[in-house]
């Protein structure tokens, strides 16, 4: 079966202050998933799903999913917090989504082949998409994964700090562990971090980090789905109003019980994302430019 893109954009960002997946840019006022769109289906894909809250689902169908269904075909998956094991209930009171664990465990009926995942409100770039297409391509067994390595330079907002998956690789590109760095600075020295809000620690500027692309055989459905009740016995039970079931936890569990391999692709592509609202006028320009530049047309699909 032809790989699958499953688009997470349920989320409502708090430090945006709004629906970013929603934001418009270019002259036609698109969206970053319509780009992200644009690029998946230069690159190959032709089937998504959109993992949307019951709150924008209408606004997603009247307009982007109406535009990709036009070249894709295009299913929804909505991320109810109930859609969750037998066993599991929702906290009382709980209003925040469980993540992006939890958001893909309930594209699950959709899922017949191999499929990426990706952040709707992320701009990845064509080759991003094209390296992950073409893995997902080729015949794999159960638990290869694949995952787009960017370059943390390329991953950094100039009006407030990040949060970013830091790669280790071995010498076969394989992953061999993520560990999540909070509160990245971009500086004119270079990118630095801190842990207690004081002392700063320099990185690397060509570190690889995971900006949550990934590429997976379908049986990473059956994992999520098999190791929510320990979330739920765990984390969610000391923080029930705010543990998150992130989808790189669980591909790291993986790792360390050696039950799946992660080969990084590396990208030079520059990621683009709305931490912010001042990151607008930033990625406003670099998307004017880049269909200036002829990267994409002044109106996608033509």
């Amino acid at each position: 079966m032809e790989p699958i893109l499953i688009v997470m954009a349920a989320g409502i960002g708090s430090r945006f202050g709004g629906v970013k997946q929603l934001a418009s840019f270019g002259k036609h006022s698109d969206h970053i998933i319509d780009y992200s769109l644009y690029d998946a289906y230069r690159a190959g894909f032709r089937r998504v799903v959109f993992i949307v809250s019951e709150a924008i689902k209408a606004d997603f169908e009247n307009g982007i999913g109406r535009r990709a269904a036009e070249h894709m075909e295009v299913h929804y998956a909505v991320q109810r917090m109930e859609n969750i094991p037998e066993g599991c209930a929702v906290p009382e009171g709980r209003v925040k989504p469980f993540g992006t664990g939890h958001a893909v465990m309930c594209a699950k009926p959709f899922v017949d082949a191999p499929f990426a995942a990706i952040n709707g409100d992320d701009f990845y770039g064509r080759d991003a998409f094209k390296v992950v297409y073409d893995f997902l391509k080729q015949p794999h067994g159960k638990g290869e994964y694949v995952m787009a390595g960017f370059k943390l330079k390329n991953t950094l907002s100039e009006n407030g700090f990040v949060s970013r998956g830091v790669c280790s690789t071995d010498e076969n590109g394989l992953l061999t562990g993520i560990v999540e760095t909070t509160h990245i600075i971009s500086t004119c020295d270079g990118p630095l971090y801190t842990l207690d809000g004081e002392h700063y620690t320099r990185l690397e500027p060509e570190t690889v980090v995971s900006m949550n692309m990934w590429g997976f055989t379908p049986d990473l459905m059956d994992e999520l789905w098999a190791r929510f009740p320990a979330f739920y016995a765990g984390s969610l039970k000391d923080n029930p109003m705010k543990a998150e079931y992130y989808l790189p936890f669980v591909v790291n569990d993986t790792l360390k019980e050696g039950i799946s391999t992660v080969k990084v692709l590396p990208t030079t592509d520059r990621w683009y994302g709305i931490t912010y609202r001042e990151d607008l006028p930033a990625v406003q320009e670099a998307i004017e430019k880049m269909s200036s530049d002829g990267t994409y047309p002044e109106e996608l699909w033509k």
